[in-house]
């Protein structure tokens, strides 16, 4: 049996492969190794891998996640070979996992828009270029983490529509020093700022600026990103994650003012890399 997860720093899907018509699906939190150590993601795998998991049957674990550079994938390979002592353990970033979700083995640009962002260029083997998202605290343009920081930046300096504002104080009820409370004393911010984007999602009030925000997100990931690719617009823009599923069509827009394509665009790639992943699939 075959274990593969994709991990962003919210969300983790897995998959189990047993053969190529037996495949589970299920989910745990994410494990990004800059936030959390091998410590904490045995004892939350512990208590939340499904019970009819078969550890000593599993034979290959491939985990690609956000962070998983060389100089971190060992606090993953240590916690989960303390889950599957007898595995063949692969960890990569979730880059590489987009790619082979969305391209298989053709060459070609894919993103990741979600909690954070990434991007890269891929042969149809591996990345062969990747420009630095440089993580939530000074890059990450686009990411959940990158409009959930721009909502509460508006809302604190009351720069919101005032009937948006209205509406985010009903759905949410937060004053500035609990909003500042969990920014800068409790951990992962990121997850923090991205769970307001379904505010955007869900609101009512104030389309054309809710709309704005993401469109200027969108249009920094672009500018500081995917343009700066050699010959970037002979090809397609294949993305996977939440935020650029979410708002896909406000993401083909900004891709088509810099003459760009839109193919694949998934939110989670985990079915893709189970495909990938399944012997003679």
């Amino acid at each position: 049996m075959i274990l593969v997860a994709d991990s962003g720093s919210t969300n983790t899907s897995w998959c189990l492969i047993d053969g190529p018509r037996e495949i589970f699906y299920f989910d745990t939190e994410g494990y990004n190794p800059y936030f959390v150590n091998t410590d904490y993601i045995v004892q939350s795998l512990t208590n939340h891998l499904p019970e009819n998991i078969e550890r000593k049957k599993i034979t290959n674990v491939f985990f690609y996640g956000a962070g998983c550079f060389d100089d971190k994938s060992d606090i993953i390979k240590n916690a989960l070979l303390q889950l599957f002592p007898q595995t063949k353990i692969f960890a990569g970033l979730d880059l590489l996992g987009s790619a082979r979700s969305v391209l298989g083995n053709d060459p070609g640009f894919v993103g990741i828009l979600g909690t954070g962002t990434n991007s890269c260029l891929y042969d149809g083997n591996k990345i062969t270029a990747n420009i630095d998202s440089l993580g939530y605290l000074i890059g990450d343009e686009g990411s959940g983490y990158y409009i959930g920081k721009k909502i509460l930046g508006d809302y604190i300096r009351e720069y919101m529509p005032a009937p948006v504002r209205k509406e985010f104080f009903e759905m949410y009820g937060l004053t500035r020093e609990e909003i500042m409370e969990k920014l800068y004393s409790e951990k992962l911010p990121n997850r923090f700022c991205a769970g307001f984007t379904k505010f955007i999602s869900e609101s009512t009030s104030g389309v054309s600026y809710t709309h704005g925000l993401v469109k200027d997100a969108f249009v920094d990931f672009f500018d500081n990103l995917v343009t700066k690719y050699d010959s970037y617009q002979q090809y397609t823009f294949n993305c996977t994650g939440s935020i650029g599923f979410a708002f896909k069509e406000i993401l083909a827009e900004t891709a088509s003012l810099y003459k760009m394509k839109t193919g694949v665009i998934l939110k989670t790639p985990i079915e893709g890399l189970a495909k990938y992943h399944t012997p003679n699939s």
